[in-house]
């Protein structure tokens, strides 16, 4: 490849790491001149017609990694390898080895690679991964499917025909007599106690943004043992003292309460995403050259992890590349482990790049899955006045054999079980434990599906037992602005559940429920029918955000964006595209995605942003290219928000610095020089009118005219920026070259100037250009904010400005900011604060002699902010319910030795919802309008899916008069209730 096919973007462990990025690299042509076509913009109505994508997804024509072989890579070998694992179908023995006596007739593989040549060469999984990526004979398999060896095979054709002849045969793996399966302590162990004051707005008398969360003093058993409770001791000792109150007020609860205890049992589920996991590495060992081609989630922990991964081994590596390509993720594709079983294939591979992918077998065998979950809930409410009083939750998740994000996922799950309730008191447990199942991962709703599914379903029967309107009860508890949730935190913005729950109630389908019911089964005998309705509100993000956007124009006004985002099925490319509309205008052109190298602006990371103290975070903090993260996975609902806000800030630095003194420039001079304006000029006042700069009635200018004006005076034609976000955005003071400061919440800047690089454009005389900068707005509404002004952040420093000479390789000044507030590390505590939030009717039949249920129609109300591109909100929303119905009716997998563990398992036992399981044709949505123009897009990829599972569950109480604990309810449990 050609030094313009990749850019350098570190050297880790003495490793030179290169990203191939989408559009850069010399194999494009297999992906953006195939995927990509520029966004249809309809002026008009400042929206998208169709998705960048969305020609090649309808066609099939749309390339994943999955279809890259060596031939289309230039410089590759054109001769193919492949491989495939062996993995084990028992996990409570020890495993003795292997039998390949069955593969004749020349099927031997070229080359088997055990344990035993792992720990020769120095080849092990990252640390996150964990340890045996083979299994060493003699151990006991850690879970089902534990990889023993890895098979590779110079062509095709035997690989084939081997493959076929040792699939299904579980004779080809020897064991050792029943031992049983290892017993380890849990991934992960979280308990939140939170005591509100007075009234729901006044300051607690403990909770864990206040005080701090509380962990085990040991295990014992393999279990939490917590710290003992004293109301006087040590912050943990008094927490557990304050559980110890709620507890027994639940126990022995006042005379006036209400108290229900239930237990909810969700079940494992595969992600499902229909490319399965894949990779194709090649290790060209005359370079010390290491390719990559993956599908990820995460390209950048792909491309840490992989280097530190060989940088141990014993195979020389001087330069490691990776390829990231389109995928489909649901979080099945965020750090999991098949790029590395790729990578270490092809350091076997004798010179030819090897190609690891599963069938769909080894998919439901190996992928991520969604976490199980056994949740005892405990929750009293006062009868006489229908407030909630109490709630305490232990919360068991099975983790399976890898440790992975399950800690995380526990810890989620337990701060967001309070739906979209406010609780005075609340003791909220969780522990991730460690099983012989298959690993557990970051699937879609991770841990928050299970959660607050199950809180749905027994606030619906708590109102029942009260005799009020389920609506209603949760109207009367519905979180509001200012109040708590469980953590002690304030929701960021508006809390809008109230305005779902209004819809829903005035809704025909809950307003005529009875009635309907009635006239149903009269016209329908044999079928019982029922309406239900669930409404929470999610969190989006990781406390933890972070990413790098530049946007550029070129003379001729074309505008170009690179993201770190990776492009995972959601839309991210087109709403990242269309995101910069709203500050140049009309959206980017020439968009790339997935970019990990941004020699644009240097930006270094150390510490964990999760666990550093507040006086190292202070102390890093002094170095002005310095940021707790570096870029993001796309995941945890992140592009909406989080992606959008670096994407809008680099285009509008560019407007203010580049554009509007371009404009600025075009007016003075149409006045004849130094002559004062008619009209006094703001840019608040600016507007883009059918692709057209205008304000306060000046002549409307074309973007290539800026364009081309920003380029001959020196003014700013490009802008990369760096976020980081802990449930609060990072802000820093910057000096752009004109002497005033400006508060902006980015942590990073750098800018490419037009000809002579000119550092100081807003020094051009303004047409009685007011000092205020707030913003400029597509259409003509009132003006975007340019972010927060506050400087609540407790992390700071301060530094002289730096303008610095712009990097030959890039033509970008990186520019130093003066002083810089980082959200304290004490705001991790608050473990989330940003929501959206969905409330779902669903109208449902049950056929009483075979127990099926029919979905006969449901409606979605959103609260998402401003949409982005209401065409893909709706594609969410579809998606999501259609998962969420899988989830509460269908989808299922047993955890151990008859599960997908084994090998067989495939759609034709798991049953994937399709089209006449989700109502395709009667489903509906809405969405709440904006509070102004000014709203922030929200995150909803997870919270589409969360309601209609409660839903579903209450309907079918409506329905048949049983309240279901146990997901899924099939036909089978209908049956037995009905019997």
């Amino acid at each position: 490849m050609s030094r313009r096919g990749f850019l350098k973007a570190s050297v880790i462990a003495g490793i030179s790491v290169y990203i191939a990025p989408m559009g850069s690299r010399a194999f494009a042509a297999l992906f953006e001149d195939k995927n990509l076509t520029p966004v249809a913009w309809d002026a008009a109505t400042g929206q998208a017609k169709f998705r960048i994508d969305g020609t090649a997804k309808v066609t099939g024509a749309k390339i994943f990694a999955r279809d890259v072989r060596a031939a289309d890579m230039p410089g590759w070998p054109k001769q193919q390898a492949h491989a495939f694992v062996l993995r084990t179908t028992l996990a409570d023995r020890p495993y003795l080895g292997f039998d390949l006596s069955r593969l004749d007739d020349g099927l031997k593989p070229d080359r088997v690679v055990t344990a035993d040549d792992f720990a020769r060469d120095g080849v092990a999984f990252p640390e996150f991964y964990g340890d045996d990526m083979l299994l060493p004979t003699g151990k006991t398999p850690a879970y089902l499917g534990h990889a023993v060896a890895i098979l590779i095979y110079h062509d095709f054709a035997r690989f084939r025909f081997a493959k076929d002849k040792l699939k299904f045969h579980d004779e080809i793996i020897r064991y050792g007599d029943v031992s049983g399966p290892l017993e380890r302590d849990p991934w992960g162990t979280f308990r939140f106690v939170r005591v509100g004051g007075k009234t729901a707005y006044d300051d607690d008398v403990y909770s864990s943004l206040k005080d701090a969360p509380i962990f085990p003093s040991m295990m014992r058993k393999h279990l939490p043992v917590w710290p003992d409770g004293n109301d006087h001791g040590k912050l943990d000792e008094q927490g557990m003292a304050y559980a110890g109150k709620i507890g027994e007020s639940l126990k022995n609860p006042p005379g006036d309460w209400l108290v229900m205890s239930r237990e909810y049992r969700t079940q494992s589920v595969d992600t499902a995403a229909l490319e399965p996991d894949n990779a194709n590495c090649w290790y060209d060992a005359a370079t010390q050259t290491l390719h990559m081609v993956v599908p990820t989630q995460s390209p950048s922990e792909v491309a840490e992890n992989a280097a530190a991964m060989v940088a141990k081994g014993h195979f020389p590596v001087k330069r490691l590349i990776v390829y990231p390509c389109y995928t489909v993720g649901y979080g099945s594709k965020d750090h999991y482990n098949m790029p590395f079983y790729g990578l270490a294939a092809a350091l076997y591979g004798d010179g030819l790049p090897v190609r690891l992918a599963n069938d769909r077998y080894e998919q439901f065998q190996t992928s991520l899955k969604r976490h199980a979950f056994t949740m005892r809930y405990r929750i009293g409410v006062d009868k006489a006045s229908g407030m909630l009083q109490a709630f305490a939750a232990d919360m068991e998740c099975n983790g399976g054999g890898r440790m992975n994000f399950s800690p995380s996922v526990a810890m989620v799950g337990a701060t967001a079980a309070q739906s979209i309730y406010y609780f005075p008191q609340s003791d909220l447990a969780s522990v991730a434990i460690a099983s012989r199942a298959i690993d557990a991962g970051s699937a879609r709703g991770y841990g928050t599906l299970q959660s607050m599914a199950a809180t749905e379903m027994m606030i619906d029967e708590m109102a029942a037992q009260l005799g009020l309107d389920a609506i209603d009860f949760r109207m009367k508890n519905a979180l509001r602005s200012g109040m708590k949730n469980t953590q002690g935190a304030i929701p960021a913005g508006a809390v809008r559940v109230d305005e779902v729950l209004a819809k829903a109630k005035a809704h025909p389908l809950w307003t005529q429920r009875d009635k309907k019911k009635a006239e149903y089964e009269a016209a329908h005998p044999g079928r019982r029918y029922g309406v239900g309705f669930a409404c929470v509100q999610k969190d989006f993000g990781t406390g933890a955000e972070t990413s790098f956007a530049r946007v550029e124009f070129d003379d001729q006004g074309k505008i170009s964006l690179h993201h770190t985002a990776a492009e995972i099925g959601t839309g991210t490319s087109t709403s990242q595209a269309v995101a910069v509309a709203k500050w140049l205008g009309m959206p980017a052109t020439d968009v790339h995605i997935a970019i990990t190298d941004w020699p644009e602006l240097p930006v270094v990371t150390s510490g964990d942003p999760y666990l550093m103290s507040q006086a190292d975070q202070d102390k890093l903090a002094a170095n002005p290219r310095w940021s707790p993260g570096y870029a993001s996975p796309s995941s945890a609902t992140n592009s909406a928000f989080y992606f959008t806000h670096s994407t809008r800030e680099a285009a509008r630095l560019l407007f203010m610095q580049g554009l509007w003194p371009a404009a600025l420039s075009i007016w003075r001079r149409g006045l004849g020089g130094g002559q004062a304006a008619p009209l006094v000029v703001r840019v608040e006042d600016a507007r883009w009118v059918d692709g057209k700069l205008s304000a306060a009635g000046m002549e409307a200018l074309p973007m290539a005219m800026l364009a081309k004006t920003a380029y001959e005076m020196g003014f700013a034609t490009g802008a990369t920026v760096h976020v980081f976000n802990r449930w609060q955005w990072a802000e820093a003071d910057w000096d752009l070259g004109d002497g005033v400061t400006q508060r902006l919440p980015v942590d990073g800047i750098a800018l490419r100037y037009g000809k002579g690089g000119a550092a100081t454009p807003a020094a051009v005389a303004p047409v009685q250009s007011a000092p205020a900068v707030k913003g400029a707005h597509r259409n003509g509404n009132a003006p975007a904010k340019s972010g927060s002004a506050h400087a609540s952040a407790a992390a700071s420093n301060t530094a002289a400005t730096q303008v610095a000479a712009p990097t030959p390789a890039t033509g970008y000044r990186v520019i130093d900011r003066k002083r810089v507030y980082y959200p304290p590390v004490q705001r991790n505590n608050a473990a989330v604060t940003y929501y959206s939030a969905v409330g779902t009717l669903v109208e449902l039949s049950v056929h009483e002699a075979t127990g099926k249920v029919e979905l006969l129609t449901h409606h979605s109300i959103m609260e998402c902010g401003n949409q982005i591109s209401p065409q893909l909100v709706s594609g969410q929303l579809q998606g999501g319910l259609a998962m969420g119905i899988g989830h509460a009716l269908h989808e299922y997998l047993p955890l151990y030795e008859d599960g997908p563990g084994n090998g067989t398992w495939n759609f034709n036992r798991y049953h994937l919802p399709r089209a006449t399981d989700v109502a395709v044709w009667t489903q509906t949505g809405e969405v709440l309008p904006p509070i102004s123009e000014t709203d922030v897009p929200k995150g909803i990829a997870e919270v589409v899916m969360i309601p209609v599972v409660g839903a579903i569950v209450n309907g079918l109480a409506h329905a048949i008069g049983h309240r279901f604990t146990d997901l899924p309810v099939t036909p089978e449990k209908i049956q037995e209730v009905l019997a």
